[in-house]
């Protein structure tokens, strides 16, 4: 078995983009899962606002409908208040037997077609989000809690859904949070990044979740969020990706600074970040960047926020509304309309970028008409 200090980022150097994925394209995002059972999140701000007017609450009111589970644990959110009048004191987790029941109306080929129909050349599905809830039968058991997945395929069916269409199947991975393993409430980036975990037992747990999801599901794109535990498991991960899927591509939010999330701990610490990461918000042209990683295939840049590179292939992403996850509470002028998304994507386009358009289905896997209508322009 070759040791972690031998496979260093060196070599991955040299290594192109591949072509399939350098030409602009669009893709689609899919957020769901048990946030889309409440399927709440704050009217009327987006991400950008709130992180230049209002920094220090941005995740009390985000508009991040698949952060519910957070929001909704910050005392005096419009979260809580929703949680408190529609589920009392109910625990998060409650939502999985509500989420399960209906979900088995799922139709993969479904949104296979309409992704098809759109015009689309790759797929990115939620395989994990923060909440830790898995969307396909893992074999890796969870230490602290047994059985955290579902027990139908959602990731394999839609895989096989798309790729019977000639869509290549890419899959996202949250590394950065699992609140199953450690949760605070989160109100701004520096809390965010003293919330990732960093123990043992985490590490090994997220290597092998996937690892198991490469090797079962080849994915054509490996789409980590936040960050990685542990910059020392990263080498190894990504060779174990190239071997299996040559031609696959990895995104570029792998900050595995495992020694520095867990300073962040320190409240003096934690406030010096917040205090350099709100000037740069307040500035013009402030953006997510946390520079440049070690190795990446693309840069990714979430609605608008993030530095557009010059010579680096680089994806946008954003949701046909303000939000990733399904929000009963966005209204109609929330959401991209089929024109606005169509000049949205030229514009990426014609600056080398794909555009990942991102749909939040209902919990009965039902896609919004207003969102089918976005990508199938009208």
């Amino acid at each position: 078995m070759t040791n972690k200090s031998e496979r260093p980022f060196g070599q991955f150097q040299g290594r192109a983009c591949p072509a399939w994925f350098v030409r602009p394209q669009l893709g689609i995002f899919i957020h769901w899962g048990l946030f889309s059972v409440p399927a709440f999140a704050p009217h009327g701000s987006n991400i950008h606002d709130l992180l230049r007017d209002d920094y220090d609450n941005v995740n009390a009111y985000t508009p991040y409908a698949e952060w519910y589970q957070n929001a909704a644990s910050i005392e005096g959110s419009a979260s809580a208040a929703h949680h408190a009048a529609h589920y009392g004191d109910a625990p998060y987790a409650d939502f999985r037997q509500s989420f399960d029941a209906a979900a088995t109306a799922f139709d993969a080929n479904a949104w296979a077609d309409l992704f098809a129909a759109s015009g689309a050349s790759y797929v990115v599905f939620v395989t994990k989000h923060h909440d830790g809830y898995c969307l396909w039968p893992s074999e890796i058991t969870h230490p602290h809690r047994p059985g955290w997945h579902t027990k139908r395929d959602f990731v394999g069916e839609l895989a096989d859904a798309v790729r019977a269409r000639g869509i290549r199947f890419g899959l996202y991975y949250s590394g950065g949070l699992d609140w199953t393993y450690y949760h605070h409430p989160i109100r701004d980036l520096g809390d965010m990044l003293a919330c990732v975990p960093t123990s043992d037992d985490y590490c090994a747990y997220a290597s092998a979740q996937l690892k198991e999801l490469i090797t079962r599901y080849e994915p054509s794109v490996l789409w980590n969020d936040i960050a990685w535990p542990d910059k020392a498991d990263v080498p190894d991960l990504f060779a174990h990706y190239y071997r299996t899927v040559p031609d696959g591509v990895i995104n570029d939010r792998w900050l595995g600074e495992r020694k520095w999330f867990a300073s962040l701990a320190d409240p003096a610490i934690r406030k010096g970040y917040n205090d350099k990461m709100k000037a740069v918000f307040a500035a013009a042209g402030g953006t997510l960047s946390m520079g440049d990683p070690a190795h990446c295939d693309f840069r990714t840049v979430e609605y608008g926020l993030g530095t557009i590179p010059a010579a680096q292939k680089w994806e946008a992403c954003r949701g046909v509304g303000l939000s990733f996850g399904y929000n009963q509470n966005e209204a109609a002028e929330d959401y991209l309309t089929p024109e606005a998304l169509a000049i949205a994507r030229a514009d990426v386009a014609e600056k080398g970028g794909n555009f990942l358009i991102n749909i939040g289905p209902m919990a009965d896997g039902t896609i919004p008409e207003i969102q089918r209508r976005a990508l199938l322009g009208g």
